[in-house]
């Protein structure tokens, strides 16, 4: 989850491919947790996840000559970032074990419309009627694809609506230090500072005898596809992260929706899941908003100049994974 500017436009092609294996590697992690959700507590899958984050990306910042040491008055809100980027994939996981692949991240793909309203309404941003009438069609859109679901697992339907509000937040936070900090240290860091809070979560489980909180050693064949998630998650948002470096994102903003289209298909494939019609009508909404607003922002960026668009403008819409 990353939000940086590009310091580097000369080689938009790499950027394209690497925001390519980002959308393509995405789902793949998602069908893992999906794989996870139902054998494992969701404690140790979040637990996994941010581990390796932490493991590979250290060595990463080290060999790029990035410190890991971040500045005092940014590590409060480096904090707060970790703490809801838990809260977020922990809802995440919950999700995929109740839903279909591809209706658990069409719905959270509201995020940046959730963004656009918080920018609008709470720090009081100029967003236009256009972007607002394209947050509404999303919205809808997202409800589609909730109904069918609401009707099969009730409550649980509504684990990605929390994935989308808990990363919204986590992006506002996110741009508050992005320009001080290297993203790369930022994940690296999170994952060591997750981890430390993991273990005391994990107390407080056993004291409490929360089952979803469980600290048992997972059997080999859990442990390994714990790995792959750790992987899988940790390297597709390197590969965002530097897409990031070689293309603007203007370029890559409506790119990131191709995520949806692959989680279908994974769905299909590994789980022979296939949204009904009309969450299929609400997945191709959702989408159609998203990038009717990208559309937008970059004919703003036209007009104006990147220096006057809000900032919490729809964007790079970040995955919440």
């Amino acid at each position: 989850m990353t939000d940086t500017a590009p310091s580097n436009t000369d080689r938009p092609l790499l950027g394209i491919l690497l925001m390519l294996g980002f959308c393509a590697t995405i789902p793949l992690g998602d069908a893992v947790a999906k794989l996870l959700s139902t054998r494992l507590p969701v404690g140790q899958i979040v637990f996994a996840r941010f581990a390796a984050q932490g493991l590979i990306l250290a060595p990463v910042a080290l060999m790029l000559g990035i410190s890991l040491r971040l500045p005092a008055q940014v590590m409060p809100l480096v904090i707060l970032r970790t703490l809801l980027q838990m809260g977020g994939i922990t809802a995440m996981f919950m999700a995929l074990r109740y839903l279909p692949l591809a209706d658990a991240v069409a719905i959270a793909f509201v995020m940046p419309f959730i963004m656009l309203l918080l920018g609008k309404f709470v720090l009081h941003e100029d967003v236009g009627l256009r972007r607002l009438a394209a947050c509404l069609v999303g919205f809808i859109g997202t409800l589609l694809v909730i109904r069918p679901s609401f009707a099969e697992v009730g409550p649980n339907a509504l684990w990605p609506l929390a994935v989308a509000v808990i990363f919204a937040l986590f992006m506002l936070v996110t741009r508050k230090i992005a320009r001080d900090t290297d993203p790369i240290a930022i994940q690296a860091v999170s994952g060591a500072i997750a981890c430390g809070l993991m273990v005391v979560v994990f107390g407080l489980g056993h004291l409490l005898s929360i089952a979803e909180l469980n600290s048992t050693l997972p059997a080999a064949p859990e442990l390994k596809l714990l790995v792959l998630l750790g992987g899988l998650g940790t390297a597709a948002h390197l590969m965002m992260t530097w897409s990031l470096r070689y293309a603007p994102t203007s370029t890559l903003a409506s790119m990131q929706y191709l995520e949806i289209p692959v989680a279908v298909l994974v769905g299909w494939l590994v789980f022979a899941e296939l949204p009904d019609a009309i969450a299929t009508c609400g997945i191709l909404l959702t989408v159609a908003a998203g990038l009717y607003a990208v559309l937008r922002e970059r004919h703003a960026a036209r007009v104006t100049g990147p220096a006057a668009l809000p900032k919490t403008a729809t964007g790079l819409p970040a995955s919440p994974e």
